[in-house]
């Protein structure tokens, strides 16, 4: 119909690929208000995520449909003709396997995450962390093989290929698999998890951030993060805070003069540190007089806080707390000083 009007065969390409592409959006459009309405009638969000998240992809897939249609509009050769095709069944796949992960990762992970968020463990949500990593090599893998059978190349021959210097790959990859194993073999053995303080030596300590296939990322109290390989980071001594239990113990070292009451510093301090807001009361905390030093009468709190999270705050609140009482009672805290005298 359009012959009539426009002759120019590029022309009437274009003009019909503006046509297509208007009908289908505004078809997408439409179907986009009309799941909006729907799921925020419903108590989840993922569904309003999904709609949003599947947008731009849409448009892209028909963009790529029209240009489909309207390549018939246009006199090519044969070998143009086919490598258009596959250029946009290419993408078609590419887009497919996008929008594959976008209703995965949002329906099926985020489903999992609010499950496991109500279990006090974070082994699961370690799981969840190198689950999304293996969903995304997998839909990668299986889109590069369709994109190869689609280009003529086969998927056998390559594969027989791979079997034969099967010695070859195992090797180029064994840094790879080591690392992926390791990581798999930690969450496991919950010897880490997402969340957990760990101190690996004196310079990487940190709260782990993700355990992914390759490698693990903690980030330290410098807001940096330290990136760790997964078969290195199963092979260290790691001291994790969070294990066996959340709480941690917390040690408060000072002095006081000589000639304190030693009972009455005992008993003041422990009014202090019973009065934490994170204080864990079993054990029960104590105080302890350690050593005549040289010039003080050196004392230790020890005290347990329900969680590592909290330890630093404690130490800031106890030490304000025993120093306020301790000026309160007129017991003197003794500092390094050096006396000297000249003689004449």
């Amino acid at each position: 119909m359009l012959e009539q009007y426009i002759q120019n065969e590029y022309l009437r390409a274009f003009v019909l690929l503006i046509i297509f592409l208007f009908v289908m959006r505004t078809i997408l459009f439409f179907i986009e208000r009309i799941s909006l309405n729907l799921t925020r009638k419903t108590k989840t969000t993922l569904d309003d995520k999904l709609v949003q998240k599947s947008s731009r992809p849409l448009t892209i897939l028909a963009f790529l449909l029209s240009l489909k249609f309207v390549l018939e509009e246009i006199v090519l050769t044969k070998n143009t003709m086919l490598i258009s095709t596959n250029i946009i069944y290419t993408l078609l796949i590419i887009v497919i396997a996008y929008l594959a992960y976008i209703v995965v990762d949002i329906v099926i992970i985020n489903a999992i995450k609010k499950l496991t968020a109500k279990t006090k463990s974070n082994v699961d949500d370690s799981l969840i962390s190198l689950m999304s990593s293996v969903l995304k090599t997998a839909l990668v893998v299986v889109c590069l093989l369709y994109i190869l059978d689609l280009w003529g190349i086969q998927i056998g021959p390559l594969l027989a290929g791979l079997g034969i210097a099967g010695l070859a790959v195992a090797l180029a990859l064994q840094p790879i698999l080591s690392n992926i194993f390791s990581g798999a073999a930690m969450i496991f053995d919950r010897s880490i998890s997402v969340g957990d303080l760990v101190y690996l030596d004196a310079d990487t300590k940190g709260k782990i951030e993700k355990i992914g296939l390759r490698s693990t990322k903690i980030k330290t109290f410098d807001n940096e993060w330290i990136i760790v390989p997964n078969n290195k980071l199963s092979e260290s001594n790691i001291q994790n805070v969070a294990l066996p239990e959340p709480k941690s113990r917390t040690v408060i070292p000072f002095g006081v003069a000589y000639g304190s009451d030693i009972e009455k510093v005992k008993k003041i301090v422990l009014k202090e540190i019973k009065s934490l807001k994170h204080l864990e009361k079993d054990p029960e905390p104590t105080v302890k007089f350690l050593e005549m030093a040289d010039s003080s009468l050196n004392f230790k709190a020890y005290f347990y806080v329900d969680s590592f999270e909290n330890r630093f705050n404690a130490i800031d609140e106890a030490n304000t707390k025993i120093y306020n009482a301790l000026t309160k009672n007129k017991i003197e805290i003794p500092f390094p000083q050096l006396d000297v005298n000249l003689k004449k």
